[in-house]
């Protein structure tokens, strides 16, 4: 399993979701499927390369799909990273002012 030395998932998904912009979007891709330049605009005018390069590897991991009609979109498997991720979320919203 790439990223991690000891094949658990955890290990590779943290991997995966660490490295840069990967995680902003898997996040920015939650709501509806984005263009390319749609998505690299949300996510702070990333670099191009950089981009296609997280797209390729969250492709590869079958978080995301590329669909000719709409551009990039989550699959039910990176929906489901989502849906894990959200009380991650709320908990940070809560640690952000100072709760």
């Amino acid at each position: 399993m790439r990223g991690s030395t000891t094949g658990r998932p955890l290990m590779a998904a943290l991997d995966l979701f660490g490295r840069r912009w990967s995680l902003r979007v898997v996040w920015e891709l939650r709501e509806q499927p984005l263009g390319f330049r749609a998505l690299q605009q949300r996510c702070e005018n990333m670099s191009s390369s950089v981009l296609r390069q997280r797209l390729n590897e969250l492709t590869e991991a079958r978080i995301v799909e590329q669909r000719p009609d709409a551009g990039y979109a989550l699959t039910a498997l990176g929906r489901d990273a989502c849906a894990a991720l959200l009380p991650l979320a709320r908990w940070a919203d809560r640690w952000a002012e100072g709760g």
